[in-house]
């Protein structure tokens, strides 16, 4: 089982590493996209670092920021001044992650939805999934879904079988390289996607595997156990060591005014595998941090 974190490292981050730096809309209408690609480049130069202090820390899961190519979902960033550098650095990345058994991942965010009834917003999440698969397969990564793209449905408008024959409509036509690494990942509210909705809308027709997140099954089980929902996920990855996401509540943890659904900053129980063989990506805002935590109390101890 390796252990993983999401995108930002507090520890480099205090040595200003970061692979998040962005600009506004704003900002880019008055400095254009030199500018863009300016960021862009010291983006990628940064990921390189995180990747080595990630293997360097023995720590094997790793999502990359989706925030790496500033407005790389609306522009042509294949044009950016500074490509060839962000190509062969990428290039890079992706050889030195496969040859150190580092497992690379990324996940879209809230705005990319395949069920949405709008055809402009089909368009800018077909555009944001091929930025993501554009990053990967520039660093030569796996077209499977050991480097998944993870995705929400999104949302059900009130009928979840007809929102779901819309997503795999529009799923059917996203290219091959997108389509191969694909996650869906169940949701955290009761009117949403659980484990089994998703296995019976959605991997039943077009085999799309399944990621299994433990706090979100809490707000929306589908009338299953924690472990009934794990296995019936890890049953949709075939030959790929399935990845499963862990967190908790940072209103139970941290007696804070905040949503149940909120996450905190570590994690404070043994995650149970029911011994499944699993990559978790452990999502607490203390990232790398609540990784290494999490080793030397249950791993090391």
């Amino acid at each position: 089982m390796n252990l993983g974190y999401a995108c930002i490292n507090e520890t480099l981050k205090k040595e200003g590493v970061t692979t998040n730096r962005s600009l506004k809309k704003a900002t880019l209408d008055k400095k254009g996209l030199e500018y863009c690609s300016e960021l862009a480049v010291q983006n990628i130069r940064d990921l390189e670092h995180i990747l080595k202090w990630n293997v360097e820390n023995n720590i094997l899961l790793f999502r990359m920021s989706s925030n790496m190519i500033p407005w790389g979902n609306k522009v042509d960033w294949f044009n950016f001044k500074d490509f060839d550098e962000i190509k062969e650095i990428l290039k890079r990345c992706g050889e030195y992650a496969t040859a150190n058994n580092l497992r690379l991942t990324m996940h879209p965010g809230q705005y990319c939805i395949l069920t949405s009834p709008h055809q402009h917003v089909i368009d800018n999440s077909v555009s944001d999934l091929k930025m993501h698969s554009d990053i990967m397969n520039l660093m030569g990564l796996s077209h499977t879904p050991y480097n998944k793209i993870n995705i929400h449905m999104g949302a059900a408008y009130g009928d979840k079988e007809a929102a779901a024959k819309t997503f795999i409509k529009n799923f059917k036509n996203l290219d091959d390289d997108i389509k191969s690494r694909l996650t869906i990942e169940n949701d955290d509210k009761a009117v949403m996607y659980s484990t089994t909705d998703l296995y019976k809308l959605v991997f039943q027709e077009v085999g799309i595997p399944i990621v299994f997140d433990y706090h979100h099954h809490g707000f929306c089980t589908g009338g299953q156990t924690v472990q009934e929902a794990l296995l019936l996920a890890t049953s949709t990855w075939g030959d790929t060591k399935p990845v499963v996401h862990y967190s908790e509540s940072k209103a139970l943890n941290e007696g804070l005014k905040v949503k149940l659904q909120a996450h905190s900053d570590y994690v404070f129980n043994k995650i149970d595998t029911y011994g499944l063989d699993v990559d978790v990506m452990i999502e607490a805002k203390a990232k790398e941090l609540t990784v290494l935590k999490y080793k030397k109390d249950y791993l090391f101890s």
